[in-house]
């Protein structure tokens, strides 16, 4: 049995996030790798196939278990440090290739884009990428490489955790949830500019996430 299966694997610690890199670390658990794979038409297969592949990226449908909120990784991790400051925490949150990927709630990536239209923006704020029914996205290792060899002690490189899958039925933040993140973070960015007509001005920003808080 691979070693990703056993509790106290530990993930890459979110290095490639700016300042909360850290701060926060998170590990994949048996049950989260379920999860994960419940998302496949075939999880036992998706399960064997990382078994064999435990320390590889892989790829996993959207719309069934979970839709994906894509956001660029600064305001993203904005977003993120709302969400367990002020807000119900998160669900599990990945990063790639500069970008934060915030497991949603089926459904989200339908119900967001028309929440997001009843807000003004300013330019300086970005826009979501939402995946759902359809999509695909990458995740992950479920578990790091060996620790030694010629790569040992270099800056882990490639998708990562941030808040990684523990529990085979993990609460997910929904659109409300997300959007109301997005007004806050927002008002942080620039709040001479952007318009918000919702929400009074927030504190400022935490870098711990506290998994205790996780729903």
């Amino acid at each position: 049995m691979s070693t990703w299966l056993r509790d106290e694997t530990p993930l890459y610690p979110a290095d490639a996030i700016g300042e909360a890199a850290h701060d926060h670390t998170a590990r994949v658990t048996p049950q989260g790798a379920g999860w994960l794979a419940s998302a496949s038409p075939y999880p036992q297969s998706t399960l064997a196939l990382w078994r064999a592949k435990p320390t590889a990226p892989a790829v996993a449908p959207c719309g069934t278990a979970f839709d994906v909120v894509n956001v660029p990784g600064i305001f993203g991790r904005r977003m993120l440090d709302r969400l367990w400051s002020e807000g119900p925490g998160s669900g599990p949150v990945a990063f790639h290739r500069g970008r934060m990927l915030l497991f949603a709630a089926p459904g989200t990536a339908q119900r967001l884009p028309s929440l997001l239209d009843w807000e003004e923006w300013g330019a300086s704020v970005p826009p979501l990428l939402c995946h759902g029914i359809g999509d695909a996205i990458t995740i992950p290792p479920l578990t790091t490489p060996d620790p030694v060899g010629p790569d040992a002690g270099q800056p882990a490189t490639g998708p990562r955790w941030v808040v990684a899958p523990d529990s085979r039925h993990p609460w997910l933040p929904g659109p409300e949830a997300l959007l109301w993140a997005r007004v806050r973070a927002a008002r942080a960015v620039d709040a001479a500019s952007v318009r918000i007509s919702i929400f009074p001005s927030p504190d400022q920003d935490a870098k711990v996430y506290d998994v205790s808080r996780r729903r």
